[in-house]
């Protein structure tokens, strides 16, 4: 596969905003190209787990939407909601925390739309051409609706992913939360008994009759069930819970095929932030110190290459003394393989690559 341009600026501000430093990146990449006219324009971000200081600031959010509409798109902010239990499980929590956050349109000039729903159900099922673990990703409804996709992603670690970059943004992010369990999980869900109030929730919305209530008390039979994760989105008691059992190489291969679903038959841009690179994901409630210095702005057509160039960026970079990464052993010859030895980022990258989403060569333009 050919090289992909990645366009890439520093941190260094030289008396100038940040915030138009990426504008201009944005407009170097190829940004005006696009057909906004009239167009619904998904931002894809991560609003931050409460409690977690290393997401995005939303003023870099605001850039991106701002030049959307210049161009005639109308822009908003998108997430889906999470598979585990914490500030962004349904859509209300969801907005109370990306409000919380400064993600609000006072601060960003647009809305905010949680992609799958109040409780994670609202998808769309969209093939993957070349899938090879999964056939019809569960995509939140928004991003699949939405005209044209914009990645805005911040670069960091990731403890299952090695890390979370425009492919995780895309593809994990977009997975409603039965598209995440699929990703997550090679078996099926179960019930804790002690959450468990027999509300029969589950029973109500199951199409195969798995979920079988007793004794007030409810099990899922593994014969009938079929893994299809919405038993997960109604439980009002977070009882049903997902397997997350999958190898790490195969969730890996799983992001690729899901951010390939959201990409699908659409105009695609991609903006990643390798700054405050924290060496977990940003859905922790807490962010540890950066692992290296700020490294820079990346943007691209190609959210493959992106990765990779941040990927390579990050690991030229010095560790930095007081980090997690500065007191671990460095044996991989990969800042990421460093901080999370079980992982491998590159079952993302060469997944992605093979079923034609992108190209892990690159040309880094700088700017």
């Amino acid at each position: 596969m050919a090289e992909s341009k990645v366009y890439f600026s520093d941190m260094r501000a030289h008396g100038q905003s940040l915030l138009l430093k990426l504008k201009r990146l944005m407009k170097a990449a190829g940004f005006e190209n696009i057909d906004f006219a009239g167009k619904f324009v998904a931002v894809k971000i991560h609003f931050g787990e409460p409690g977690n200081l290393a997401y995005l600031r939303p003023n870099w959010a605001g850039v991106v939407c701002d030049y959307v509409k210049e161009l005639g798109g109308k822009p908003f902010l998108t997430d889906c909601n999470t598979l585990y239990v914490g500030g962004r499980k349904n859509a209300l929590d969801h907005l109370d925390s990306a409000y919380k956050n400064g993600y609000n349109p006072f601060q960003t000039g647009v809305h905010t739309i949680i992609a799958d729903g109040l409780k994670g159900t609202d998808e769309a099922l969209i093939p993957v051409e070349g899938g090879e673990y999964v056939k019809e990703a569960k995509i939140g409804r928004a991003l699949a609706d939405a005209d044209i996709i914009i990645s805005l992603s911040h670069f960091k670690g990731h403890e299952q992913a090695g890390f979370g970059g425009a492919l995780k943004n895309l593809g994990m992010g977009g997975g409603s939360r039965a598209g995440k369990m699929e990703m997550h999980s090679a078996g099926k869900p179960f019930v804790k008994q002690r959450k468990c109030i027999g509300c029969g929730a589950c029973a109500r919305i199951c199409a195969h009759g798995a979920p079988i209530i007793a004794d007030g008390k409810c099990t899922i039979d593994q014969d009938r069930c079929v893994g299809c994760g919405r038993c997960i989105g109604v439980c009002p008691k977070d009882a049903v819970t997902p397997a997350n059992d999958e190898a790490f190489e195969i969730l890996g291969c799983k992001i690729a095929e899901y951010a390939k679903a959201v990409c699908a038959d659409k105009p695609h841009f991609h903006i990643s932030l390798a700054i405050d690179i924290s060496p977990f994901c940003d859905c922790h409630a807490e962010n540890d110190a950066a692992v290296v210095p700020d490294v820079g702005m990346f943007a691209s057509f190609d959210p493959v290459a992106i990765d990779m160039a941040c990927a390579d960026a990050v690991n030229a970079q010095p560790p930095i003394e007081n980090s997690m990464l500065g007191e671990c052993e460095h044996t991989h010859h990969d800042h990421f393989t460093d901080i999370s030895p079980t992982t491998d980022w590159r079952s993302q990258t060469e997944h992605a690559e093979k079923i034609g989403l992108g190209s892990r060569k690159y040309e880094l333009v700088r700017i």
